[in-house]
């Protein structure tokens, strides 16, 4: 994980940052909790703004803070950083879910997995979260223009193979439509899709939004060997964001991940 993180870095530190919309005295983010000790990871698109702000704005500090920044660690720019500031940053990650964890966002993640007997929670962690693009980015993932979009995920693609390999996780779970397209992307694989009646999120002026489950297994994420099957599972709604996603959805989604879980892992 220390040569990954230094790698992106350096381009922090190589990049016009400002053109791809990365808050740039921010660090790359690689995981939230520890990934050598879990066996479920969720997936997402790229950590939140507020991972590093607050609703004004402003840099979080003190008992607020959740991840290093320059500010943080006392440098000036990101070239200064040496092997222990790169430490510093790594147990930031894996004391995410002990100090200040964005609750709003991780605790219905948290309930989707739970039937797992995996927890963001738990000492050790039993499940993390990862993402896509491991910058924080000033506008959120739909704002961004697509040059943006493509330029982050063509230098940072290789992160999550490279995690993945390097770690116990047998789970992974794919959370929106955006991540999972992304994921096959990258990954080269195209899941099982299947639609799902209990999934729908009704719409008075037009028809339902159809609910899609997404399963498959992979070995390689960009020709990166994996030297196992990983068990990959989606779904379309945005947990956090998606209109209209009701608690009967939510439960039923967690049934899903819940019994798939237990009749290919156990």
């Amino acid at each position: 994980m220390q040569s990954t993180l230094a790698a992106l870095i350096r381009y922090l530190n190589n990049v016009p940052v400002a053109e791809e919309n990365i808050i740039s005295w921010s660090c790359p983010v690689l995981c939230f909790g520890d990934p050598s000790t879990s066996t479920v990871a969720t997936l997402g698109l790229n950590p939140s703004n507020r991972e590093f702000v607050d609703g004004l704005g402003r840099e979080l500090d003190g008992p607020s803070r959740r991840f290093h920044t320059l500010s943080s660690l006392g440098l000036n720019q990101w070239d200064e950083a040496n092997a222990q500031h790169i430490q510093l940053i790594i147990e930031s990650y894996y004391a995410y879910f002990l100090r200040n964890p964005y609750d709003a966002w991780f605790r219905k993640l948290d309930y989707i997995i739970s039937g797992t007997n995996a927890s963001y929670y738990e000492l050790p962690n039993t499940a993390c979260h990862l993402d896509l693009i491991p910058y924080a980015t000033a506008e959120k993932w739909t704002a961004l223009s697509h040059s943006e979009r493509s330029a982050l995920l063509s230098y940072a693609s290789d992160t999550l193979g490279l995690l993945l390999r390097d770690c116990p996780i047998q789970l992974l779970i794919l959370n929106g439509n955006s991540v999972v397209e992304n994921f096959q992307e990258i990954s080269g694989v195209q899941l099982d899709k299947q639609a799902m009646d209990d999934w729908s999120l009704p719409r008075r002026s037009s028809t339902a939004v159809t609910g899609f489950a997404y399963k498959g297994l992979v070995r390689t994420i960009l020709d990166i060997e994996l030297e196992r099957e990983l068990l990959v599972l989606g779904f379309n709604h945005n947990i956090q964001s998606s209109f209209g996603v009701t608690s009967e959805v939510v439960a039923s989604i967690h049934r899903w991940v819940s019994e798939i879980a237990e009749e290919v892992l156990s």
